[in-house]
């Protein structure tokens, strides 16, 4: 019986965290159509951010995206100059890309849009609702992390 009741929370748990992330993602396409960015085009820019200057290769492994599609990805946000590649000091032979500042400044506006729309869906919740939700979900996050 309270096999059951736990299971009856996962199972809640589960569907609630997967709701959440699709609405995200919604409003997230949303936000990034007023930027004119597609959705890989941004994930690339916050890896790059994140991980320092990264290879073709590397961010191909980060993103699970096939090299030349990621190509592809940094021509096209080259030619909006977001990032620009260049060649590795230590070997010349290597190219790295890395995000330049219309690229950092795009990313800082849309997650300001992003954490707008969230603050606004939280109004409603008191300080402590809001202090125990992100207790739980950093918890949640490093449980999973290990």
């Amino acid at each position: 019986m309270i096999w059951r009741f736990i299971m009856d929370e996962v199972v809640s748990i589960e569907k609630s965290l997967r709701k959440i992330d699709n609405i995200i993602r919604k409003k997230g396409r949303e936000i990034l159509k007023d930027f004119s960015i597609t959705p890989p085009q941004f994930i690339a820019l916050q890896w790059l951010i994140s991980e320092g200057e990264l290879t073709i290769g590397e961010l191909s492994n980060k993103m699970s995206l096939a090299c030349s599609t990621i190509t592809d990805l940094i021509d096209r946000m080259e030619k909006n100059n977001l990032v620009s590649r260049f060649k590795d000091e230590k070997d010349r032979r290597i190219v790295r890309v890395k995000v330049e500042e219309k690229g950092h400044k795009l990313v800082k506006d849309v997650l300001y849009r992003r954490q707008a729309y969230l603050g606004e869906k939280l109004r409603n919740f008191s300080d402590d609702e809001k202090k125990i939700l992100s207790k739980n979900l950093i918890r949640l996050y490093e449980v999973m992390e290990e």
